[in-house]
């Protein structure tokens, strides 16, 4: 084999007591994509997905033993802004299980988080040999081409690349990403057939608790798929963008890398139709902004109707809450398939709003943006922020009361954290704001969770005023009757038994 791409895994100290039965498993969607496009050039390639098989590091170290790879590849993405650096914990840890085990291969890391960190992480991670920059394809396409890929001298020629090289941290030329007109080339869909139990692949991996209605039993089996990569804004709480990155940097910004870049909807579609013969039927289409080009989303859309599909997925996608304008286009996602809409609202504050997004987020009507999702016949999924620049306690209760006003299907709330890649790390580095001192404090979830303060508000503050407005929103009686009225008092039940597992916080004293 040329080389195993491995997803790595930590769940338990990731989601603490919520990774058991309640946070998301997803389809390696990087690994998954990566391995496709080296499998069309002619290499050998594996899938190790380390996470969603719940191995060990002494089981995934056997397994990595007997494929026996030229090159170990951990692929260190996610679908969520901070992923990539959390991710990071499961690997460093398996990295080294592989070297004290005798593995000889090169190991190596793409990812978000080596590269808004590139030298950084060469300098702390001894037992990561190299990492790609950006999304890695054209670098990866070169290295396997080596004969000898431990070779310094010969991975020196190699663009995008951060290696060492007489004991010091070296970045080769910067590399190119895969430009639009060749996505549906070099980036030619999915490797879903490398993963694991091959006659119901995807029965491993579960949907979100709200994506399946609150229903255990609806969950798998589940899939997450890209239509385009990138996003167009710049938030500075955000780090997506450093797919996007083509320089050597020391670190990366992400907003300077905002682009989009779209498969073709006679490409993508094809994939949605192996996914539904492989029994899907719960699906996230994960892009960072699906509602934004219509030339793109709505010839997709019109195509998942044709085929019925409309009546086959359960689909989530996400948007901003000023790109939604078209109450048609929304009838025509709710006929595709699509059937919740993830929006960032961020902040009831239009000032706090206009902070973070650089002037570019209009001060639309929240409410009615909301009321034409709902009137379509969508459910929608609300996502906030506490403890943005500029943000206090009563900017904070503001957000609160606008997300119980709206009494949402889902209600996603997370502290402000300074995630690698994001203008907000760069700027908290300047500030000399103290930050988490590993991997998983950078997870939302962890014991570790370290947010930023703001100018009013310390992050102990910030965070105990979320995990309240988590519990008072899933335990308030209107949300609640809602649900009951919508899906059935066990339904409700579910909900009411998630509230009981309280996170554990350290900053909190717990």
């Amino acid at each position: 084999m040329d080389v195993l791409f491995v997803n790595p895994g930590n769940a338990k100290k990731i989601y603490q007591d919520l990774a058991d039965d309640y946070s998301a498993i997803e389809t390696p969607t990087w690994s998954l994509l990566l391995a496709q496009s080296c499998r069309s050039v002619g290499y050998s390639v594996g899938i190790l997905d380390v996470n969603a098989e719940r191995l060990s590091d002494e089981q995934a170290t056997e397994r990595v033993k007997e494929l026996n790879p030229r090159l170990v590849c951990f692929v260190v993405y996610g679908q969520n802004p901070n992923s990539g650096t959390v991710n990071m914990s499961g690997t460093v840890k398996l990295a080294k299980a592989l070297k004290q085990s005798g593995f000889e291969s090169p190991i190596s890391v793409v990812g978000s988080h080596v590269q808004a960190l590139p030298v950084q992480t060469m300098e702390q991670e001894q037992d990561i040999d190299f990492i790609f920059m950006n999304e890695g394809v054209y670098s990866l396409w070169n290295v396997l081409k080596l004969d000898d890929l431990g070779d310094a001298e010969k991975l020196k020629n190699v663009k995008g690349l951060g290696i060492r090289l007489n004991g010091k941290v070296h970045m080769t030329a910067p590399e190119k990403i895969v430009p639009g007109n060749r996505m549906d080339i070099d980036l030619p869909g999915y490797a879903w057939d490398l993963l694991p139990y091959k006659d119901k692949p995807l029965d491993m991996y579960r949907a979100h608790f709200w994506h399946a209605e609150y229903d255990h039993d609806k969950r798998t089996p589940f899939a997450a798929i890209y239509t385009s990569l990138g996003c167009p804004f710049k938030c500075s709480f955000c780090m997506i963008n450093m797919i996007n990155r083509n320089d050597n940097e020391p670190i990366g910004i992400a907003p300077s890398y905002s682009k989009m870049r779209f498969w073709s909807p006679e490409f993508i579609i094809k994939e949605f139709d192996k996914l539904v013969e492989m029994g899907v039927k719960t699906l996230r289409i994960s892009d960072e902004m699906f509602l934004l080009n219509k030339r793109y989303y709505v010839p997709l859309c019109k195509l998942l109707k044709e085929r019925g599909y409309g009546e086959i997925l359960s689909m989530w996608a996400y948007s901003r809450v000023d790109t939604i304008r078209d109450p048609e286009n929304l009838k025509l996602l709710k006929e595709a398939g699509i059937k919740w809409l993830g929006i960032g609202i961020e902040s009831a504050d239009p000032r706090v709003r206009l902070e973070v997004t650089k002037g570019k987020f209009e001060n639309v009507d929240i409410r009615d943006v909301i009321e034409k999702v709902h009137n379509a016949g969508l459910g929608v999924i609300a996502n906030y922020l506490f403890g943005l620049t500029g943000d206090n306690m009563e900017s904070m209760q503001k957000t609160l009361e606008l997300s119980l006003e709206l009494n949402t299907i889902a209600w996603n709330g997370y502290a402000v954290m300074a995630l690698p890649g994001s203008k907000v790390y760069r700027d908290a580095i300047l500030a000399g704001y103290e930050l988490p001192s590993d991997y998983v404090g950078y997870s939302f979830h962890s014991y570790e969770t370290k947010p930023l303060p703001t100018e009013h508000l310390t992050p102990a503050q910030i965070l105990k005023f979320r995990d309240e407005a988590w519990l008072k929103y899933h335990t308030h009686p209107p949300f609640l009757q809602m649900i009951e009225e919508k899906h059935g008092k066990k339904i409700r039940q579910n909900i009411e038994d998630m509230t009981k597992i309280k996170l554990k916080r350290k900053i909190l004293g717990d």
